[in-house]
């Protein structure tokens, strides 16, 4: 449950359309709900502008869909994260409402609209190669799904500059930027020397050799001289997106 949908139930209660009776009957469950193997904490998004979101990747077809059922029951939205084709496919067949977005790897409700209100501006994601797009679309995804708007820069790494400088105007026009990078990680500190805008930099598992799975970008932008940028996990498009999301939050 959103602050939406409570405010529509409360009005409806105020203005005489929603009895008491039929009010608690829709609140059953809140703030938590207890279902087999997970308990759904239905109050996340009130308390911290972020819904519960089902991690995917240790989950059974069977777990996900009985969650994902319980969240739609109480208003949405919905978003897996970590989700294998195979596994996205059938779920998206038990629940037809869900979106599944194989390159993201990511089930998702129906995308907000955009809330120019709620939030100060656009963030931009900007993505360091075309094998770094999948974690890319998680954080865009994640956002939409939030309803922010959101441009997106993608095969922009360092190796082509130019790329990246013939861009700037969108860049100076976020109110936050996602930059999205495996190999050694440079391309966070590039952006954020170009910048006034917070950077979030999302280091990726794509490398070989010394990459180490991407532990050598993370530590590359750990270690970033730039002011005003922050690092999230390996892969994790998902938190960049939440974070952008507190960030950009009127």
């Amino acid at each position: 449950m959103n602050v939406t949908s409570l405010s529509l139930l409360l009005t409806k209660i105020q203005d005489g359309t929603c009895s008491i009776h039929e009010a608690l009957d829709q609140l059953q469950g809140f703030p938590e709900e207890s279902i087999p193997g997970a308990c759904i904490d239905h109050q996340r998004q009130l308390r911290t502008g972020i819904p519960e979101v089902i991690l995917g990747a240790s989950k059974t077809v069977e777990q996900i869909c009985t969650i994902a059922k319980a969240l739609f029951k109480k208003g949405g939205p919905v978003i897996v994260t970590k989700v294998d084709p195979e596994k996205g496919r059938q779920i998206q067949k038990n629940i037809p409402d869900l979106l599944f977005n194989s390159e993201a790897r990511m089930l998702t409700s129906t995308q907000s609209p955009q809330n120019n209100t709620q939030y100060r501006g656009t963030t931009v994601i900007v993505c360091a190669g075309t094998s770094d797009i999948p974690i890319a679309e998680e954080a865009r995804l994640t956002l939409e799904t939030l309803g922010h708007s959101v441009e997106t820069l993608y095969d922009i790494g360092v190796a082509g500059l130019h790329r990246l400088l013939s861009r700037q105007k969108i860049l100076h026009q976020a109110a936050v930027i996602i930059v999205v990078a495996g190999m050694e990680g440079a391309l966070p500190s590039v952006v954020g020397g170009l910048v006034k805008c917070p950077v979030i930099a999302v280091p990726t598992s794509i490398g070989y050799g010394t990459s180490f799975g991407g532990v050598t970008a993370l530590l590359g932008m750990l270690n970033s001289c730039v002011p005003g940028i922050g690092v999230v996990n390996i892969d994790n498009g998902f938190g960049a997106a939440c974070l952008a999301d507190a960030i950009n939050r009127r």
